[in-house]
């Protein structure tokens, strides 16, 4: 079964249409990776799929059930641009109040749970406005995990977080998927830290889906280059360019060439043409590349 089926679906907002027949299918335990520019329609669809607005058409199906069925509403959780928490209560109070408003049996145990899940047992004495950024985001999650929720909903949760608390992040997820049974679809514009635990994949533009995929096949489908360098790369460059297709210079100084046999042929070729080549690597593009790459395709129809 899956955890999300939308068809067709449609959001007006006055004259303005967010969303024009938008398709999305996320397995049950997948981490889906939810991408697009800013005004694409990834927080209209999620804010969609958790009841937070209302469509215009089109259907939202969560476990198999339309999504305004109050049973499977209870196993969605939701953080969608900041937790709603008091800044003067401590992380616990703030916990325990959403606890009972969402009338958990044993709320004591069920705070103690979602801290030990989030890595935030040590603060929950912690005033809410004295914690960081990424604790403030754990805060969130552990908030919308209350009530053991079989589907989490987040909106940028990464964003504007350091290493570590990025770190951190992939753990937590990792860990509601993995041992907890939570299937969670996350956007962000962090695309290299999403590429590091997402299962699955959907790039939406202008209100539409334009493709899913799983992250075997975004791994089959990036392009594979051969990166090098030379003591003359600007001769270096303009020799290949009169032998391969696409030939470019990337941020961190090398000459990358897309369509090359092998490394082999290239340190050949550049020797015959009196260039010795003093570093040279294949690599694949990740997910960022890729998804600029599909931007770019695009406008160019």
């Amino acid at each position: 079964m899956n955890a999300i089926e939308i068809r067709d679906l449609t959001k007006n907002f006055g004259q303005k249409q967010a969303l024009s027949g938008l398709n999305m299918t996320v397995p049950e335990g997948a981490i889906y990776g939810f991408i697009g520019e800013n005004g694409s329609g990834k927080s209209t669809t999620e804010k969609l799929i958790c009841g937070l607005i209302h469509k215009s058409g089109g259907e939202i199906k969560l476990f198999g059930r339309d999504h305004t069925d109050p049973d499977v509403r209870a196993k969605v959780g939701v953080l969608i641009e900041a937790p709603g928490c008091f800044p003067g209560m401590t992380v616990w109070n703030n916990l325990m109040l959403q606890a009972a408003n969402l009338s958990i049996p044993d709320p004591e145990k069920a705070v103690v749970k979602v801290l030990k899940t989030v890595r935030m047992e040590g603060a929950a004495s912690n005033k809410y406005k004295n914690c960081s950024l990424g604790m403030k985001q754990r805060i969130g999650i552990a908030m919308a995990l209350l009530g053991e929720p079989a589907l989490l909903v987040l909106d940028e949760p990464i964003n504007g977080l350091d290493a570590d608390g990025m770190r951190i992040m992939r753990e937590v997820l990792t860990d509601v998927t993995q041992n907890h049974g939570c299937t969670v679809v996350i956007s962000s514009h962090v695309l290299g830290e999403l590429e590091k635990i997402a299962t699955h994949y959907g790039i939406v533009r202008g209100g539409k889906m334009l493709c899913e995929m799983t992250a075997a096949e975004l791994e089959a489908d990036c392009r594979t280059f051969v990166a090098l360098q030379t003591k003359e790369m600007s001769r270096t460059r303009s020799i290949l360019c009169g032998k391969y297709s696409r030939v470019e210079e990337d941020e961190s100084g090398y000459i990358r060439v897309y369509d090359a046999e092998s490394p082999e042929e290239i340190v050949t070729y550049l020797y015959e043409n009196g260039i010795l080549v003093s570093e040279i690597k294949t690599d694949k593009i990740g997910l960022e590349e890729y998804y600029i790459d599909l931007m770019s395709a695009k406008e160019g129809r």
